[in-house]
């Protein structure tokens, strides 16, 4: 007690409160200013086409209308329309597929904008932009100005007529902003503070973006959000579940979420220019080096690392040479620069480089967080050291040198076996590689395939109990069953016996054609307990492949 007061702290006020039964008092409002440009994919879609502003302009997806332009939707172009009906209904219609990526690019310019001028942006879809209204209000002299302020820095970057609302929460805002203006050219809307709901309430449910929800409330008789709003958490929880009753705070004015400003990449994106031109791979790849060391240590201090980079190199007639990289664990700055070599080494002929190169670009396709790698208390035992084993003899004898096998598609084995340079993933990843394998290949025999296959077929004698060779007629049927066999190179070199064997399978590769072939596949064991796979051509027999 001090000069007659009783001084309580925060905490005791909320226990008494509780323990009188009373409800804790609501936070207050964090008051958020949203931006909203309307039509934007259709206005980035008719930027990217060419399509005059007065044109009539719809973008598709699925077959049915995302969005229209407002010329079109006076002809009655509206979303969810069937295209052909969309057509019907204004022929001079000009349709354009939806691009959720060229939405973001085109959008990114009015982002950085908005961002020069306040910080804590948060983007809520392309065209639609968030932020806390504290700050900007305090600086502008008011949430009018500064939400006015704002639209006008982004339609001045090339997002025009964007409408502004500020309310107590980002769905009441963006509901503020979408609404229809009061006056004619008006471009903010300010809902009052703990309005919110009063706002929200004459909305129809259409607003909350779940149609199925919409619906049913429909049939219930409840059409708007303030009826919606009306109903207790307990009977929408138990009813539409935790989606449901989400959208029911949504519409009391209670939105649970908070202003969640993006981070803002860190620039990885690396450019060495040399000037004058170098003209030797040697020479560009020493002075890339320290480029090389710049990219890594960017990418240390985002914590990063990355396992796939994209590196191109540009001569001095313009002609770019680009490659994407991949890594088996991630980059450093030696396995960058041994990149760089390997392309310019890959795209010259043997007595240099073509051109003088003028610049080196480097940038990272695919990054992850630095602890994912991070090296185990005692290391990563046998993998590092193969690996770096690896590493080393490819950059010795070239990235060509050491290569890795992979199980392709194909008729036959030799076909079937793809070598990827150590470090590099398939043409098309891993799963375009498995694609391909998983192809219906007639005529291809059944797995497991043999574990190796022979760089060279070699020679083969099949011969019958009477000692005549095995051939196979035109119908595809042996002259005789297989007794012995004789593989040149084979120790011994004499007649082994078979002791088990199964085939022949016909396979016809390109029979429309003159240089096409028949062959026929045989299978032999022999008294070692070997399979061999045999192929015949032309009346001769070749082991491609055994399995022991």
């Amino acid at each position: 007690m001090r000069g007659g007061g009783v001084v309580i702290a925060p905490g005791r006020v909320r226990a008494d409160a509780i323990a009188r039964g009373g409800a804790l008092p609501e936070p207050p409002p964090t008051r958020t200013i949203v931006l909203w440009c309307p039509d934007w994919p259709v206005i980035a879609a008719a930027r990217a086409a060419g399509a005059p502003p007065e044109q009539p302009f719809a973008v598709v997806a699925k077959g049915l209308v995302f969005a229209s332009s407002a010329s079109a939707r006076q002809h009655g172009v509206v979303r969810g329309l069937r295209v052909r009906e969309a057509q019907a209904r204004c022929p001079e219609l000009v349709v354009h597929p939806y691009d959720d990526a060229l939405d973001h690019r085109a959008f990114e310019p009015v982002i950085r904008a908005v961002e020069a001028a306040v910080p804590g942006v948060e983007v809520l879809r392309p065209g639609t932009l968030a932020l806390r209204a504290r700050g900007p209000a305090r600086y502008y002299g008011g949430e009018r100005a500064a939400a006015a302020t704002l639209a006008g820095i982004a339609a001045d970057h090339g997002a025009p007529a964007v409408r502004a609302g500020v309310a107590d929460t980002p769905f009441a805002a963006e509901q503020a902003a979408r609404a229809r203006p009061v006056r004619p050219g008006e471009r903010v809307r300010i809902v009052p503070v703990s309005g919110s709901s009063d706002f929200l309430a004459a909305l129809p449910l259409g607003v909350l973006g779940d149609p199925e929800l919409a619906t049913v409330l429909d049939r219930l008789g409840i059409t708007t959000l303030g009826d919606f709003a009306s109903l207790s958490d307990e009977q929408v929880r138990d009813r539409f579940g935790v989606a449901g009753a989400f959208l029911h705070r949504l519409a009391g004015g209670r939105d649970p979420r908070e202003i969640s400003a993006r981070a803002i990449p860190p620039e990885l994106r690396i450019e060495a220019a040399f000037e004058p031109p170098l003209d030797r791979a040697d020479q560009i790849a020493f002075a890339f080096r320290r480029s090389a060391d710049d990219f890594a240590a960017r990418l240390r201090a985002a914590g990063l690392v990355a396992t796939t980079i994209r590196v191109g190199i540009v001569d001095e007639r313009d002609i770019l040479l680009e490659r994407t990289w991949a890594h088996p664990r991630w980059f450093d700055a030696a396995d960058v620069v041994d990149r760089v070599r390997w392309q310019l080494a890959g795209g010259v002929d043997p007595t240099g480089l073509e051109a003088p190169v003028t610049s080196v670009v480097l940038e990272p396709v695919a990054v992850d967080d630095m602890a994912n790698h991070e090296r185990g208390l005692w290391g990563s035992g046998p993998d590092e050291r193969v690996h770096h084993g690896l590493a080393r003899i490819q950059g010795m004898v070239g990235h060509d040198g050491v290569v890795s096998p992979r199980v392709g598609g194909g008729r036959t084995l030799s076909e079937r076996v793809v070598l990827v340079p150590w470090g590099d993933t398939p043409p098309g990843g891993e799963r375009a590689l498995a694609t391909v394998r998983d192809r219906p290949w007639p005529g291809k025999l059944p797995g497991p395939p043999p574990a190796t296959v022979l760089e060279r077929p070699r020679p083969v004698d099949v011969v019958s109990g009477d000692g005549e060779s095995v051939d196979v007629d035109d119908r595809g049927v042996l002259s005789g069953a297989p007794e012995r066999f004789r593989a040149e190179g084979d120790r011994g070199g004499g007649f082994a016996p078979v002791t088990a064997w199964a085939g022949p399978w016909p396979l016809v590769v390109r029979w429309w054609e003159s240089g096409g072939r028949r062959l026929h596949r045989l299978q032999l064991v022999d008294a070692e307990g070997r399979a061999w796979y045999l192929v015949l051509a032309d009346h001769r027999w070749w082991a491609e492949a055994i399995a022991t």
